[in-house]
């Protein structure tokens, strides 16, 4: 029998079945036909996960993004957009904030400049809209945290898991944060144990494929985040760059701002380099406001080092940089931590190929509408 999380909350069990019973007629539905599930002729990619919260996608989608992309590949990505201000189908430009296109999409788009990033609560009809571009045409889509979007039939399912948070040990909503049964797991073809500790044993990888108890059809890889070095938010002749040398000296003082689901890991990062760090931790997704720019304007203005900075997410910082609130004083000394995933036991090349062989399999040249 699988080992409870600690952070369950047990009193809340019962709510947790009424919420089950209700998801797990839904999927009922749709495993009947009931409701309909839409194919599509042309490969699409769906990276989720079972939990609410934090668990990787989006380094991993970048990491495909990457990948396809250096197959000489038009990729094109689809979430709903978390607490945009918009609504219906939007396509991301360049020009496009986290206001209009959601944080994540938006950081995508700046990062992956030739990719199209869309957004549209409604993924068939998004996926539609994908495949109607031209010049070039779209030749696969990735679909961002939609393992519950029924509606499509996604020809690849990429589930992540968080190692210090497996399925297998967490419970439904609100109890826990499973946003269905563990069994939601048989739908997928890939599973991703992701954020694995530094120190991981062999063992561990054993132990931790006979708790998820996959199917011979599923295969199971695992990855870690690696962090890359601070790059300044608004690039510039005054904005000094945090070498090395200066992260890890004694008159460093660093300001961590994050509003992730996760915060510990990247808290725990920076602490390798100096333990002079004050961490302001928001809610996930938290949409600033001029209160809070001022709050954090405050705690910097305390540091008292030499060397002063603050730190944040890639994905705040999407919501950070055209804030119309935020202190030009304090832009300067704003940097952003990048995170890439590596995956371990040498499974890199076996999972690109796996990939790769799915997009080439399920071209729109090899299918039939």
């Amino acid at each position: 029998m699988a080992e409870h999380h600690p952070d369950i909350n047990n009193w809340l069990l019962p709510l947790s079945c009424i919420y089950g019973w209700g998801v797990s007629l839904r999927n009922k539905l749709f495993d009947w036909g009931w409701l309909r599930s839409e194919s599509f002729p042309i490969p699409v990619i769906c990276i989720g996960n079972l939990a609410a919260g934090g668990t990787g996608k989006t380094p991993h989608t970048e990491y495909l993004i990457r990948l396809l992309q250096q197959a000489g590949l038009q990729v094109a990505t689809l979430s709903r957009g978390y607490k945009r201000k918009t609504k219906g189908y939007v396509l991301a430009t360049s020009q496009s904030t986290a206001r209009e296109v959601g944080d994540e999409p938006c950081q995508m788009k700046r990062k992956f400049p030739h990719v199209r990033v869309a957004v549209d609560a409604n993924r068939r009809q998004g996926i539609g809209k994908l495949m109607q571009l031209d010049t070039p045409r779209t030749d696969v889509v990735l679909l961002d945290d939609a393992f519950q979007h029924r509606y499509v039939n996604a020809g690849l399912n990429i589930l992540l898991t968080d190692y210090s948070r497996l399925f297998c040990e967490d419970r439904l909503l609100p109890a826990g944060l499973l946003r269905e049964p563990a069994s939601g797991k048989n739908r997928a073809q890939m599973v991703i144990v992701t954020k694995c500790p530094k120190d991981i044993k062999p063992i561990d990888f054993n132990i931790t494929a006979k708790r998820l108890q996959l199917y011979p059809y599923q295969q199971l890889y695992f990855t870690q985040v690696r962090y890359g070095s601070p790059i300044p938010l608004f690039p510039g002749k005054n904005v000094r760059t945090i070498r090395p040398d200066v992260l890890t000296g004694e008159d460093t003082q660093i300001l961590l701002v994050t509003g992730i689901a996760s915060p510990r890991p990247m808290l725990e990062e920076v602490q390798r380099y100096t333990r002079q760090v004050t961490l302001m931790d928001f809610d996930d997704h938290h949409d600033f406001t001029a209160g809070d720019l001022r709050l954090i304007g405050q705690k910097f203005a305390r540091l008292e080092a030499k060397n002063r900075f603050i730190l944040t997410t890639e994905k705040d910082a999407a919501r950070l940089k055209d804030h119309p609130a935020l202190p030009p004083e304090l832009k300067p000394h704003i940097h952003v931590l990048p995170i890439e995933v590596d995956f371990l036991l040498n499974q890199k090349d076996i999972f690109n190929q796996n990939i790769l062989k799915y997009v080439r399999t399920h071209s729109r040249n090899s299918c039939l509408p």
